[in-house]
Order: structure tokens, then sequence, then C-alpha cells
């Protein structure tokens, strides 16, 4: 297949996964290996970056009003060192609150993890421990409260969770909103949630694999075609599931989510004992 059909389909498979809770980073990694897709710029660094990019965009555009709030927010709550008395100031704290795990886990375990799990057999297997979590999730928590109702220590286990993220198949999107839902947040205010936690996180991310980029890391030699197409095929596929997942969860549950997790985790491993 053409660098730039995979390119075109990576973004695409980068957009839906980051965002529907059935990991992106577990997806990107064995779609090329179900395909048989050995070319260096699927798995570059300068790839990578583009679709984090792109999904960025997206998480951007489709939450744009909420950041032109929670940004001026921010920085409101730290020069007066409150924020008890304003909504807008308490959630942008709280997702402050969240990313402070992640960065710390991303530092010390993103490269470890990169390099030691990214095999077909492990994203199999974390994917049915994904789909466990979610399924209990679902079917224990209390849904019954709204964003506006979570507390500092509520939002430092949210941000916890998201750091289990690294690990290629557990999906940011699905451990954020299983922890959610174990908090008692509603399906729809988890979702938003974790959307909102994932923003700074996603862009802390890029801006990481940015820096090792110029610094000549860049993992393969590509055209300028395939890296637009890769970022904006992320980009639109992402705002898609975005919209769809927050709808979708309004008045239905997980459960397709975790059988598609299982179902494809078996076809894995069909194909893992095949060859």
């Amino acid at each position: 297949m053409p660098i730039v059909l995979q390119a075109l389909v990576m973004g695409i498979v980068q957009g839906l996964t980051e965002f529907l809770p059935i990991s992106s980073s577990g997806h990107l990694i064995l779609v090329p290996y179900l395909f048989k897709w050995d070319d260096p710029f699927i798995d570059s660094l300068v790839f990578s970056v583009m679709l984090h990019m792109g999904t960025l965009v997206a998480l951007l555009v489709y939450f744009r009003k909420e950041w032109l709030v929670l940004v001026p927010a921010f920085f409101s709550a730290v020069r007066h060192r409150s924020f008890r008395d304003d909504p807008d100031r308490r959630l942008a704290v709280l997702i402050a609150i969240t990313t402070i795990p992640a960065i710390i886990a991303g530092v010390l375990l993103n490269d470890f993890l990169e390099k030691e799990i990214r095999l077909a057999g492990y994203v199999a297997a974390t994917l049915v421990i994904g789909a466990g979590i979610m399924w209990l999730a679902d079917r224990t928590g209390r849904k019954d409260e709204a964003m506006e109702q979570l507390t500092p220590t509520k939002a430092l286990i949210l941000g916890v969770a998201q750091s289990l993220a690294l690990i290629p198949g557990i999906s940011r999107s699905g451990i954020s909103i299983s922890t959610g839902l174990f908090l008692g947040l509603t399906r729809e205010s988890a979702a938003r949630f974790s959307f909102l936690m994932a923003t700074p996180i996603t862009a802390a991310a890029g801006a990481y694999e940015f820096v090792k980029l110029i610094k000549g890391d860049a993992g393969a030699t590509v055209d300028l075609l395939p890296l637009i197409v890769g970022m904006v095929a992320a980009l639109i596929s992402g705002l898609a599931a975005i919209h769809f997942l927050l709808r979708y969860l309004r008045t239905r549950s997980l459960l397709i989510f975790v059988i598609y997790r299982l179902v494809l985790a078996a076809i894995v491993v069909v194909v893992i004992l095949g060859r």
C-alpha cells in the first residue's frame, strides 16, 4: 500500500481511537502488525508528532469555548490563590491537578514503556484488562454526579488513572471514563471531563516528542504529503469521535466498546498463533 494511504489509515485510526475508549497506542501498534506494514515512516517520531498535533487540534477546536474560559480562569485562580467561589476557576484547577501524576509518570516511564511493551501480544492482554475495568465501572458506578461535583481528591485519582494510559491497550479515555464512573460521575460527565483533562496531557506529549524531533531523532526521512495527510485525518476523525462519544454516552452504556476490545484481542491472538 502506498505510504500516503498508510498515513491516511493511521491518521483515521489515531483520531478515532484516541477518543473512543479502545486505545490509540494499542491500535497504532496492532494496525501495522496485522497488515504487515514495515515502512519506518509509520513508526517514526516525526509521524507520531503529527498525529498528536492532529488530535490536540481536535480537542482545542471542539472545546474551544471551554478553553477560552478555563485558561484565564486558571491564571486568575493562581493570582488570587482561590477558586472556591468561581466554578470556572475550580474546574481549571481540577484539570491542572489531573496533569501532575500523568506528567510524572510520562517523564519516568514513557521511554521504557515504548521500548519494552510495544508487542501485539501485550496489547491483546491489556485490551482484555481494560475491557474488564470498563465493564465493572459501568456496572457498579453510581452515575449520579455532574462534573461540577468533582473534588480535588477525585481529580487527583483521575490523574493517577490517566497515567496508566501510557500502557498500550489501556486507553486514556477508557481508564479516565471508567475511573469517573467508579467515582460516581454520569457517563457523559466522565467522558467530558476525560476530554478536558486530556488536552494539556496531549499537548505535553506532543511537546515532548517535538523536542526529541528537533534534536535530530526523527526516526525516518519522509515527504511532507503523508505527514499532512496523517495529521488532517487525525484531526477530522478525532472531531467525529468526540462528538459521537459524548452523544452516545448520554443514553447508552460502554458495553459496545467492551465487546469490541474483546473481539479485537481474540483476533490478535489468532493471528499471533497463526504466524
